[in-house]
């Protein structure tokens, strides 16, 4: 008999425009993991409020920025502008931007 393994169910997608509700900024998903993939001395280091480590964390472009950031799906909510953000990295991402979210670049469009 195998183990069975719990598969959190994530609220956002690659693509999603997002507001981050601590630190108030816009950005889309560009990846997400199931759980936080960083370090016990990244998580104790880098978040302030010390979100679930087993819940869907995603990759976010920053709107107005030129980095990226990796966040605990408690501090996001969708985004209601839903206008393009500003990043130099979305054409390494996506292909176009269509009511409300970007597409991600490949067949499956």
């Amino acid at each position: 008999m195998g183990t069975v393994t719990a598969i959190n169910t994530v609220r956002f997608s690659v693509g999603d425009l997002i507001h981050h509700r601590l630190f108030d900024y816009r950005g889309v998903i560009v990846d997400v993991d199931q759980d936080l993939q960083g370090t016990e001395e990244w998580y104790q280091t880098v978040t302030r409020s010390l979100p679930p480590i087993h819940e869907p964390w995603y990759h976010v472009l920053v709107h107005g920025s030129d980095h990226a950031t990796y966040v605990a799906e408690q501090n996001l909510e969708p985004d209601d502008i839903l206008e393009p953000i500003d990043h130099p990295m979305l054409l390494h991402f996506f292909s176009g931007f269509d009511r409300g979210r970007y597409l991600r670049i490949g067949p499956d469009n």
